[in-house]
């Protein structure tokens, strides 16, 4: 009888974990989390509510989905990277790497010329932005396009906080990129020690 009444227990229990299961709505059909604040090696940023924030990606300390602008049929992708105090390297070498990752429509390398960048103090940190126009050709073998992307854009910023550099990447068609030029100023603005 004790047997019998384990059973029937350990029976019950089971039912009830699995209807309790069944009424919690699938994954899938949970709204996307809208961008907010957000935290990094000591500094705090806060995205616009307009893009979505994506799951967790490794080597990312954030990921925001920027809706693609009217005539464009791919989204934008702002990659926020955070390596860690003393990693990631030197400023200068990373806008060189990021210009690096795209060419003019003939397939030659940009000039200097071709490329904006800008050193500035905002909330008591150093950032370095850049601004560059271009056939996209990628960021490695984890990080680009498989093909060239002609007509791509890509706003960056690397802000110096106290615990290392944060790498803010936004890269996408120039259209979608440029309708989301003013909420990534706002975002690089908001950067700010925790």
């Amino acid at each position: 009888m004790k047997r019998f009444l384990g059973a029937m227990t350990l029976v019950a229990a089971v039912g009830l974990a699995q209807a309790q299961t069944q009424k919690a709505p699938p994954a899938a059909a949970q709204p996307a989390p809208r961008a907010a604040g957000a935290e990094a090696g000591g500094l705090t940023w806060t995205a616009s509510k307009d893009w979505e924030a994506l799951p967790a990606r490794p080597m990312r300390a954030a990921t925001y989905r920027i809706a693609p602008a009217k005539g464009d049929t791919e989204p934008a992708e702002l990659a926020v990277f955070y390596f860690g105090q003393g990693q990631g390297g030197a400023v200068d070498a990373n806008v060189k790497r990021w210009v690096g990752q795209f060419q003019k429509a003939d397939g030659s390398a940009l000039t200097d010329k071709d490329v904006r960048t800008k050193k500035e103090t905002l909330n008591g940190l150093a950032v370095t932005t850049v601004d560059v126009k271009g056939t996209y050709t990628g960021g490695g073998p984890m990080m680009g396009p498989s093909s060239p992307k002609p007509g791509s854009r890509l706003l960056g910023a690397i802000v110096e906080g106290p615990e290392g550099p944060l790498f803010f990447k936004l890269t996408g068609s120039e259209r979608t990129v440029a309708g989301a030029e003013k909420g990534f100023r706002k975002l690089v603005e908001s950067v700010k020690k925790k």
